[in-house]
């Protein structure tokens, strides 16, 4: 028989605060804030960020291409810190440390320790997805905490029994519907999740049917604007489907992508927690959320507009159950060195895939680390590539674009300037010309693409046209006289921003009846 002592000896001592799973998880979401903060700097604006830009001088309740949260947070980035890249960045690189902060928050209320919380952080951390998404502005930044912030009020329902929660998962789905649509993917899994677990029951309250009604009046306002515009977006997913722009991959192509997308190192952990909640005795209380993670997993496989990231957000409470369950095994005092082990390799490969897709190599650089590692960003899109991948392109080569417009504009007579317009082909020409044009005294450009659409005011008069992308022949067409004006061509922009510019006089048309939308 053991004396006391020894019997006090052979109880586990808690770790001091200093190194508890709370604060473990806080240095881990410290460390990725700091990490964006000192890639926002590099490059140049993304894409996307150039027409977010616009959208936030244009705030509405919705867009052709999103609806309306996210114009209004760069609008007010925009208002408190400026249109620096550290200002437009910084609320993306707050959510990725939120992120680390909800996931490990969730591996706690899964009733994992120090390690699991800690394991749970890390592998958000070096996810090439979540290190992607914190690196600009946009929904996709945002988008992983209200999917988790909603799984981590499932969890505290089916703990506490306290279904008013319901209410509060209403709020945040509808926050949610408001930043990205497929929010409503994450909340049809949760019902079905509901409907194929004894937690069918909570179907039949008043709760959970509430919380839908919130849900439902706060994304009200964006469906109105949906249907006072004939639902553009719906047109514009049926474009994208047609235009053979995504690449197209087989289910096991998909499901390898997301592996990589994830870190490969982490993809026991996260499979491991599928099996915890479907098959295991504690885990299976939370169940839903694997039925939630599989049916959003199937459905962005088989949609014609799925992509591979898609799915993303859900991963952070896949990594928290599969923590929850290795944390047990890994207690054992003969496997106990794995711990360091893992977490160290983690690091390590995050550390070597990292400048893939955060940029904090100078270009030069991450091109000869590239090519020397063969680390590769999954290609998404079917363009033709240049020495950069698409998500890097496409920060390169706009204010160079913008200065090739205004010389055009600048060789104009100053009668001829005053009834001149820019004619954009796509939202990142716009935007750019929008941005960085008051500089060069340029006014702002139309563009038929997405919703620039609806911005373009065609009454003013237009003589002459500053045409940027279209082919000589298409505007041979439509004016009598077509003439080049400078060529527009960056080493490490997408190709296709690679094009002729063309001055264009005498519309043979009134241009509403050449003015089409390019939603695509």
């Amino acid at each position: 028989m053991s004396s006391p002592a020894q019997s006090a000896a052979s109880v586990p001592t808690a770790p001091p605060r200093w190194a508890s799973g709370l604060v473990i998880v806080g240095c881990i979401a410290i460390f990725k804030f700091l990490v964006h903060l000192y890639a926002a700097k590099n490059y140049g604006y993304f894409v996307d960020e150039l027409y977010f830009i616009a959208c936030s001088k244009h705030l509405a309740w919705g867009y052709v291409d999103m609806p309306g949260l996210l114009p209004l947070v760069v609008r007010i980035e925009r208002v408190l810190f400026g249109d620096g890249l550290h200002a437009i960045r910084f609320l993306a690189a707050v959510a990725g440390a939120a992120n680390v902060l909800l996931a490990g928050w969730i591996a706690r209320e899964l009733g994992g320790r120090r390690f699991a919380q800690g394991l749970t952080a890390l592998c958000v951390l070096v996810a090439p997805f979540y290190l992607a998404f914190n690196s600009y502005i946009s929904m996709n930044a945002f988008e992983p905490l209200f999917w988790m912030g909603c799984a981590l009020l499932l969890i505290r329902i089916i703990k506490t029994g306290n279904e008013k929660l319901w209410l509060w998962f209403g709020v945040l789905s509808g926050v949610g519907l408001n930043n990205k649509y497929s929010m409503a993917f994450f909340g049809a899994g949760i019902v079905l999740g509901l409907l194929l677990t004894r937690h069918r029951r909570m179907l039949l309250h008043k709760w959970i049917w509430l919380g839908g009604v919130i849900a439902v009046l706060l994304i009200m306002p964006n469906l109105l604007w949906n249907m006072q515009h004939h639902f553009p977006f719906r047109q514009l997913m049926a474009n994208v489907a047609h235009s053979g722009r995504n690449v197209s991959l087989n289910p096991l192509q998909f499901v390898g992508q997301e592996i990589v997308g994830l870190m490969p190192l982490a993809f026991p952990v996260w499979l491991i927690g599928v099996g915890f909640l479907l098959l295991d005795r504690q885990g299976r209380r939370f169940a839903p959320l694997a039925w939630t993670y599989l049916f959003i997993l199937v459905v962005m496989m088989v949609a014609p507009n799925g992509r591979v990231y898609y799915a993303a957000p859900a991963y952070p409470m896949l990594f928290a159950a599969g923590a929850v369950a290795i944390e047990p095994w890994l207690s054992r005092p003969r496997l106990a060195w794995i711990k360091p082990a893992y977490a160290s390799l983690l690091l390590v490969f995050g550390a070597l895939m990292g400048p893939v897709v955060v940029p904090v190599l100078p270009v030069d650089t991450f091109i000869r680390y590239s090519l020397a590692t063969h680390l590769q960003q999954p290609r998404i899109e079917t363009h033709k590539l240049g020495p950069l991948p698409q998500f890097y392109a496409d920060m390169f080569g706009w204010e160079e674009m913008v200065q090739v417009v205004a010389k055009a504009y600048d060789s104009l007579p100053p009668a001829e300037r005053a009834r001149t317009a820019i004619v954009a082909a796509n939202y990142g020409q716009a935007g750019a010309v929008d941005l960085f044009g008051k500089k060069y005294g340029l006014p702002n450009a139309i563009s038929s693409h997405q919703n620039y659409y609806f911005w373009a005011d065609l009454t003013q008069p237009a003589d002459t046209i500053i045409d940027m992308g279209e082919s000589y022949e298409h505007l041979a067409q439509i004016f009598r006289q077509v003439e080049p004006a400078g060529d527009v061509y960056h080493p490490y922009s997408m190709p296709y921003e690679h094009f002729t510019l063309y001055i264009c006089r005498g519309l043979k048309y009134p241009i509403q009846d050449v003015w089409r939308p390019n939603w695509n």
